[in-house]
């Protein structure tokens, strides 16, 4: 492949990607108390890889879990954004997400298509120390601004402490200590009225 045409389908993902800017997610920023986008989302996880690295289970690269993070998302400009709470949209939310990982990755080369492709499966099926890590670091976020936002998000969609409480266990498999720490969040947002046991 020539210099010039490797550039021009880099730039043509770069393109497709800037869509991630207006996929809407249902967790509401902590300050603005507005609506989140998943290209913010996807910012706040590298942040917080960057910051929490030290807190996880087992040794991490934290260059490769913050690709993961970066990318993880990118599918849902074709597949949408699917609630973290919906059962239906569940159902079929990975054969989405796949089809549209092999659309939008296949836009690069190939050498990075192959690559952006292997992270993706990677965190998808949560086999390794770094995709535990991003995954816990990916439900730790949206927990976090759900808590903060006094569980508005919860309250809207009826959603339980139970369901939560699974939703987010995972997080331990990452991290024992932020699982501990999201816990205690959790539970004063019980005791605030913010959740319903």
């Amino acid at each position: 492949m020539q210099p010039a045409e490797r550039i021009a389908r880099q730039i043509a993902f770069l393109v497709e990607c800037d869509r991630l800017k207006d996929i809407v997610r249902r967790t509401l920023n902590a300050h603005s108390g507005r609506p989140e986008n998943d290209a913010e989302h996807s910012w706040a996880l590298c942040l917080f890889v960057m910051t929490l690295a030290e807190h996880s289970n087992t040794p991490i690269d934290v260059l490769r879990v913050m690709k993961m993070l970066l990318i993880h998302d990118i599918v849902e400009i074709d597949a949408g954004d699917t609630f973290a709470y919906d059962t239906k949209g569940q159902v079929d939310q990975h054969e989405r997400e796949a089809a549209a990982a092999t659309r939008i990755f296949g836009l690069l080369p190939e050498d990075q298509a192959a690559e952006f492709r292997a992270l993706w499966d990677e965190f998808e099926d949560r086999r390794t120390s770094d995709a535990r890590f991003a995954h816990a670091i990916d439900r730790c976020q949206a927990m976090l601004l759900n808590c903060l936002g006094k569980g508005v998000t919860w309250s809207r969609h009826n959603v339980r402490l139970d369901q939560i409480r699974a939703r987010n266990a995972p997080i331990g498999e990452g991290s024992v200590a932020l699982w501990t720490h999201m816990s205690h969040l959790l539970d004063e947002a019980v005791q605030s009225g913010y959740v319903t046991a």
